[in-house]
């Protein structure tokens, strides 16, 4: 049970945080913190906090956890304007999709209390944004990758971890660089696909007409160009070295499959799609067998 959970920006991440823990009956009071008035009113009638406020002297009193679920980039500034009225008790976490930039920035804030942030990426979301689209069901069989420093104390990093088991997902470990390099490859990389496609059709002259007629296929592969563009700004750029080296291999299989194009090759093409579809079939079965889908009730 936490006594007081502290969500710094209460939008689909942290707010179905504070739901989940909400569901779990793990949570007394939850104090929200964000840059939008009217977002946190939102939050405050939805139920999703019970407290909101601009003060973080007021938040961090006698705070349990504090979750950051903002953009990245915003992280320096956030656990500077939180440092001053953090209690020797208190642990914070984060739920950014780099891990590396957030460590760095932590470290150049919080210096010897380093010890007190236990770096977190929920790899789970939707492509709406904001209060309402917080669900109490979202981390159910997600995992949690949890990059804890050698400074964190094991209680701390426990501590974290049961939060999000309570919220029903499964805690993996990797380091902030082994983070970064996964998700380039399996997270960032894709969004920026689709983003990119969805830019190139939308400034096509006949636009209007290639959008009427895109249908389930185009639906699911651009799915996540509806995230939110500020998130993911941050993220490319925080993540950019890694990701350019998977955007160097990905240019590398168009430039293939293009000269398979103008060599008519049709093995080699099909050569192709068949282990992508191997691979996905395999991979798919891996998370049906481990991961159980949760229901697509929402429980709002």
């Amino acid at each position: 049970m936490f006594d007081k959970v502290v969500i710094v920006g209460v939008g689909l991440i942290g707010g179905s945080f504070a739901l989940s823990l909400k569901a779990a009956g793990a949570v007394k009071h939850v104090v929200g913190m964000g840059r939008s008035a009217e977002v946190m009113a939102r939050a405050l009638e939805l139920g999703i906090v019970d407290e909101i406020t601009t003060s973080a002297q007021e938040a961090m009193r006698g705070a349990d956890l504090v979750l950051i679920a903002a953009p990245v980039a915003q992280t320096g500034r956030i656990l500077q304007s939180l440092l001053p009225w953090l209690e020797p008790h208190t642990v914070l976490t984060d739920a950014g999709s780099t891990k590396s930039d957030v460590v760095a920035a932590a470290r150049e804030v919080l210096g010897e209390r380093i010890a007190q942030f236990v770096p977190g990426h929920p790899i789970a979301g939707r492509e709406s944004n904001g209060p309402d689209a917080a669900i109490p069901n979202l981390y159910r069989g997600k995992k949690t990758v949890i990059t804890a420093l050698p400074e964190n104390p094991a209680a701390l990093v426990e501590r974290v971890e049961s939060a999000w088991r309570l919220c029903g997902a499964i805690i993996h470990r990797l380091t902030p660089g082994e983070h970064d390099k996964v998700f380039a490859a399996v997270s960032h990389l894709p969004h920026l696909l689709a983003y990119a496609l969805v830019d190139d059709i939308a400034a096509k002259p006949h636009a209007d007409l290639l959008f009427q007629y895109a249908a389930s296929g185009f639906r699911d592969f651009t799915r996540i160009a509806g995230s939110s563009p500020e998130m993911w700004r941050d993220i490319s750029l925080a993540n950019r070295d890694a990701l350019r080296v998977e955007l160097d291999a990905y240019l590398a299989q168009l430039t293939k499959l293009r000269a398979l194009l103008d060599a008519a090759d049709g093995a080699g093409l099909e050569a192709v799609y068949a282990n992508a579809q191997r691979a996905r079939q395999a991979w798919i079965g891996a998370i049906e067998a481990a991961e159980p889908r949760p229901s697509q009730e929402s429980g709002k």
